[in-house]
């Protein structure tokens, strides 16, 4: 028994003695390692040259598509003085719809050159400004609910038949009232909405 506690046992000597072996043990591994990484990013070396050479390569190519995109001649010149005259207006907007069109389906393409039509967008603007007005509209969507439905209640209580008119009579008497309020609200206040 002694024997095994005279090995348990260390002197301060004994630890100093340990420590230095697995200092210097450790030290000639991280000595080793290191040189075993350096050789590996010796073998290496030609793969990141030929990758930093590629980059290089594939940017010169880019920054050259983009300076001959630049230098390239435009339809319409970048700055200009003065008003926009209407044929310059009409063929930005042809080119637009052109454009525009050929990305939508064939049914809401056919339907799109119908509507932007020059005569169904003049007519379409004159109807916004004087009939179709969005006070108008509601007003007379709802004076049509409101005076259907105060027409029902009194033919049910008194015994009519309705004829079927009063839905569209009271569309008409609401948006009177909506296009005579758009109009006065216009004249005092000076904007439209």
């Amino acid at each position: 028994m002694a024997t095994n506690q005279e090995k348990l046992i260390t002197t301060p000597e004994h630890n100093a003695e340990a420590l230095r072996d697995a200092g210097e043990h450790h030290s000639e591994r991280l000595k080793d390692n290191r040189e075993k990484a350096g050789e590996r990013s010796k073998e290496n070396a030609p793969n990141h040259e030929q990758a930093r050479t590629d980059a290089l390569e594939q940017a010169i190519s880019v920054e050259k598509k983009h300076l001959s995109k630049e230098t390239a001649p435009r339809n319409a010149p970048a700055t200009r003085r003065g008003a926009i005259r209407k044929q310059e207006l009409d063929a930005t907007y042809s080119r637009t719809m052109k454009q525009v069109q050929s990305e939508l389906s064939a049914p809401s393409r056919a339907f799109s050159k119908v509507i932007h039509t020059k005569a169904v967008e003049k007519t379409s603007e004159a109807l916004e400004t004087t009939v179709a007005r969005p006070n108008a509209i509601l007003a007379g969507a709802i004076g049509a609910f409101v005076i259907t439905l105060a027409i029902y209640l009194l033919a049910k209580h008194f015994g009519y038949r309705l004829s079927g008119s009063e839905t569209i009579a009271g569309f008409i008497i609401g948006w009177v009232c909506g296009i005579l309020f758009d109009y006065l609200r216009i004249m005092i206040t000076g904007k439209r909405s």
